[in-house]
């Protein structure tokens, strides 16, 4: 996790000081869940600075006025076990760990 680098924390204070000071003002308008800020923040801390504000600038792109909205969550790190993602079930359909038929 990359929340621990100067550069992911200056990022993620920029984004909770829009949270306190500018959002207020606009009410919840967001279309995705979670909003795009909280979005931000999560994509900061998971991915650094880099790939995150770039997920993050992908989302605002995102939401315009054509867009559906919806759950849109932060994608994995790349590597990551997709087990936990999934619970227990393996791309297969069987759950992690049962006794497979031969």
């Amino acid at each position: 996790m990359s929340s621990r680098n100067p550069l992911t924390m200056v990022l993620v204070g920029l984004v909770r000081a829009y949270q306190l000071v500018v959002s207020p003002w606009f009410g919840p308008r967001c279309k995705y869940y979670p909003s795009c800020s909280a979005y931000a923040i999560t994509a900061l801390r998971v991915h650094g600075p880099v790939r995150g504000l770039g997920l993050a600038v992908w989302r605002v792109l995102r939401c315009n006025p054509w867009s559906d909205g919806g759950v849109d969550h932060v994608p994995p790190r790349a590597g990551k076990d997709e087990g936990a993602r999934t619970l227990g079930v393996e791309s297969s359909g069987a759950r992690a760990g049962a006794p497979q038929d031969s």
